[in-house]
């Protein structure tokens, strides 16, 4: 297309995000028309995308970062012959693909949901390691960005990844067109202000008037010539741009053109230009999505005491269940976040350091990162402390909208880690996990059931998320145990039990001890190993309640949220909930050996056992 025809495209596209918002008489024309010139260039002359073929392996990968800029996608989309004008007028109604945020979940194209602002970018450089570092094809990941995003502090642990892994594969294109939701943003259209900002992470810099696309031509040319880093063009627009009564004013985000036939008449009238995206290259993927090795799990005997004599830490048994995992596949691959010596996964960065992602600690990045591999094919894992993760929730609830598979492995859980103190516990992880729609949350209490559980992971859907344990502790079930998930272990059991306590992870060993003291004095009580904390095993427990009569849940974890919660789920349709007590940690630790912790929360085996006892009404009041 030449100039003249480049600028007719964009007023189309102008034009189409107007009559698709005035169609469902909401969304964000005036974002979806500052940035329309930036599209019109990118989609006509520099990107290349088989439509028909979103799997190919050399297509380019675009993100809206700006997600609420959806008309501008769509209209996009209508000029490539992706949709037709029928479709994009269903923009926003019940049913359709063409939601007010885009989604992968409804639409092909869409490389990740967006929306939740400063996520794109995040998500770009995810996409673009995987092009550089693993795919190793030429493919190049364009990201638009709104201005406002800029704020968020997401965006620069992204930026500086980005240069830290040289990205020259990567563009960002940053839509500065002043305005916000409510006003002006920090820099307005001072685009020097945002260049500084980039530069000092390494960037390469672009500055160009966002409605010349001359210049606009230009800036994607320079980027896609830039060798060993990354691009960012700065473009100056005007929201609204080409219609007079809303151009580049105050107050008309998120909303139609108030007089929308007037604003389309003004841009020229509807159009129906056809882009014809250029085709990618062939290419072929250089890994092995299925992997093909011979699957090699560590294996622990019963009663294995470890190299301390106290057993074996449920994270150790992590690294190295990863470590066999990743031997045995070739898709699989780990991030982790500053702290793999303690969640071990510096285990899989000594034998698959080709596969290994150091994010540092910018947890938010790691988990955008592991979304972004995820999207190219990838399985990965990404771990920190459980408590870490809370600082990249959002992404973790973006990741189950993108229905993105992510394994996220949380070390460091509970009051049982002693004396690093509260700062370093995590006791929301359950709840937050738990949450997340579609998730599946373990916790296992031993090496062997950690490293099957590790296994399981990777053929599963959705995001999921493993809670590992720093201390040590015994190995109770055999290498060859089975466990599958939403299953769980009765490890305690007789026709005489009058209780049952619940337990995962580490309260397990102390539900155990607490059921041997108990039977001491003749109460039986029933021990259910609860790993799959979600999906929870519903008929176990249910049948529990019927035998037993009370259910107690003990957990290393806050009470709201956890696995006194997900016990209660089982008893929610409708039948009568049996009686219900639950011990966790109520009160706010502070430092003390593990032992100690446990006491002081109430959660260890002489807690237990003094509960259980209150229970079935042996114990003596003084």
């Amino acid at each position: 297309m030449n100039t003249a025809e480049l600028a007719e495209l964009a007023q189309q596209l102008r034009v189409d995000s107007v009559r698709a918002a005035a169609a469902a008489n909401s969304g964000h024309p005036t974002s979806s028309m500052s940035a329309a010139d930036l599209m019109a260039v990118l989609v006509a002359h520099h990107f290349r995308y088989d439509f028909d073929r979103p799997a190919h392996p050399g297509n380019d990968r675009f993100v809206l970062s700006k997600g609420h800029a959806s008309p501008l996608l769509y209209a996009v989309y209508k000029a490539a012959g992706a949709i037709d004008d029928a479709e994009l007028l269903t923009f926003r109604t019940r049913g359709s693909r063409l939601e007010g945020h885009p989604t992968p979940r409804r639409l092909p194209w869409v490389e990740t949901a967006t929306g939740s602002l400063g996520q794109g970018l995040p998500v770009g450089v995810g996409i673009a390691l995987a092009g550089k570092k693993l795919d190793r094809v030429g493919y190049r990941v364009w990201v638009l960005c709104g201005d406002s995003e800029l704020a968020e502090g997401s965006v620069w642990e992204a930026a500086e990844h980005a240069a830290y892994e040289h990205l020259d594969n990567l563009t960002a294109i940053v839509d500065v067109n002043r305005l916000g939701q409510r006003g002006p943003t920090r820099h307005g259209h001072d685009l020097h202000a945002y260049a500084r900002r980039f530069e000092a992470f390494g960037w390469h810099t672009v500055e160009v008037d966002g409605h010349d696309v001359d210049a606009i031509e230009r800036a994607y040319g320079e980027a896609e010539s830039t060798i060993g880093r990354p691009t960012v063009i700065l473009a100056r627009t005007l929201k609204g741009k080409g219609v007079a009564s809303v151009q580049d004013r105050e107050g008309l985000h998120g909303k139609p053109l108030p007089d929308p036939e007037e604003a389309i008449a003004e841009l020229g009238g509807p159009r129906s230009l056809r882009v014809h995206v250029q085709q990618p290259p062939t290419a072929r993927m250089l890994h092995a999505v299925n992997g093909g090795g011979v699957l090699e799990l560590p294996r622990w005997d019963k009663g294995d005491e470890g190299k301390s004599g106290k057993g074996v830490a449920t994270r150790d048994a992590f690294g190295q269940a990863l470590v066999a995992l990743g031997t045995a596949r070739g898709d699989v691959v780990a991030l982790d976040g500053e702290v793999g010596d303690s969640t071990k996964a510096e285990l899989f960065a000594k034998e698959h350091p080709e596969r290994y992602f150091e994010c540092y600690i910018a947890e938010q990045q790691m988990v955008a990162t592991a979304v972004g591999l995820a999207a190219r094919g990838w399985v990965p894992y990404a771990t920190t402390f459980a408590a870490f993760l809370t600082r990249a929730y959002d992404f973790v609830r973006m990741a189950s909208i993108s229905g993105a598979g992510i394994n996220l492995v949380g070390s460091h859980a509970g009051v049982s880690i002693g004396q690093d103190g509260p700062s370093q516990m995590g006791l929301e992880d359950l709840a937050m996990m738990r949450a997340v729609h579609g998730s599946t949350v373990l916790y296992p209490c031993d090496a062997n059931q950690t490293a099957r559980l590790v296994t399981q992971m990777a053929g599963l859907d959705g995001v999921r998320y493993l809670r590992t344990s720093r201390g040590e502790s015994p190995v109770i079930y055999g290498a060859d145990e089975e466990f599958p998930i939403g299953g769980s272990k009765v490890l305690r059991s007789s026709d005489r039990d009058r209780l049952t306590i619940v337990a995962a992870g580490v309260t397990v060993h102390e539900a155990l001890a607490a059921a041997d003291a108990l039977a001491e004095h003749d109460i039986a009580v029933r021990v259910v190993d609860l790993y799959s904390v979600k999906p929870v095993d519903r008929v176990t427990l249910r049948r529990a309640a019927e035998d037993t009569g009370c259910l107690l849940t003990v957990e290393d974890h806050h009470e709201e949220g956890g696995l006194g919660d997900a016990v209660l789920d089982a008893f929610l349709d409708g039948r009568p909930v049996p009686r219900l007590v639950r011990l966790a940690v109520r009160t706010m630790p502070g430092s003390a050996s593990p032992a100690e912790q446990l006491h002081a929360a109430g959660i260890d085996a002489e807690s237990i056992a003094a509960a259980g006892r209150l229970l079935v009404e042996e114990a003596v009041v003084r």
